[in-house]
């Protein structure tokens, strides 16, 4: 009986650790800022600050993947001077504690001098507006792209699904998910960096995600291969998922030389 006890014991200590290292990653919660800028001037203050003092002190604390991006021509003349900066984070509390770790870091205050200590009547930009978000269920963690192509021509896809109500917005997240569109995304080479539900943010409820290509060529051949797609067709009549939609927003961007992503 002793022995039967031993060996009952010592099968569960290896279910527990065999559980423990095959649990999937913790969902990560991500920052994106945008900031509204008047003109150039406030745009490379921004910019200064960004590449010389909150990248290097973020990177300090172990947060090693920034993205910042601005919008392409096109989307500049239609929404104004923006710059979008993507922090992802291990936990809410992180969020909460990373300005006072940003305070206490001497090397950021002084290289970011110029934006933390700006006069009021001398503001580095006009506004900015932050959106919360934490990763979804199939895609955890952030992703960097795998592409090879000048960072200046490549198109990056930040897309808004707003829902009519928050039940029929839960019901598009599910599509992602147990309905299977982002393994869809993953075997056409979408090169996502993230997909996320929005939990703060102006226009809720909607969810978030990015997907990166080398050009705008082939963006556009990428999204020919989904629409053609045999599963995605399937996918988009399944009576389970019809009307979970009501505003589908696209930003184009590309990503600044001193970006991470």
């Amino acid at each position: 009986m002793h022995q039967i006890s031993k060996l009952v014991l010592l099968l569960t200590f290896f279910a527990i650790h065999s559980f423990a290292y095959s649990a999937p990653p913790k969902r990560e919660f991500y920052e994106i800022r945008i900031y509204h800028v008047k003109n150039s001037d406030q745009e490379s203050r921004v910019e200064q600050y960004l590449r010389d003092a909150y990248l290097p002190a973020l990177h300090r604390l172990g947060i090693k993947t920034v993205g910042v991006f601005k919008p392409v021509a096109a989307d500049t003349a239609a929404y104004g001077k923006l710059v979008y900066v993507l922090t992802p984070l291990k936990s809410m509390d992180q969020l909460l504690t990373l300005p006072k770790q940003l305070d206490k870091d001497a090397s950021y205050l002084a290289d970011g001098k110029d934006y933390i200590g700006a006069a009021y009547n001398n503001p580095p930009y006009a506004r900015f507006e932050s959106i919360v978000l934490q990763a979804f269920e199939t895609m955890p963690v952030m992703a960097k792209p795998k592409l090879d192509s000048p960072k200046s021509g490549r198109i990056y896809e930040l897309r808004s699904y707003e829902g009519h109500t928050e039940k029929i917005y839960q019901n598009k997240v599910k599509m992602f998910n147990a309905g299977g569109e982002v393994p869809l995304f993953v075997r056409l080479g979408f090169n996502a960096v993230f997909y996320g539900e929005v939990i703060a943010g102006s226009k809720m409820p909607n969810l978030m995600y990015m997907t990166t290509f080398s050009d705008k060529a082939s963006r556009d051949a990428h999204w020919k291969s989904f629409s053609d797609d045999a599963e995605w067709n399937k996918l988009k009549v399944n009576p389970e998922y019809q009307n979970n939609v009501s505003k589908n927003v696209q930003m184009y961007l590309f990503p600044t030389e001193y970006s991470d992503i």
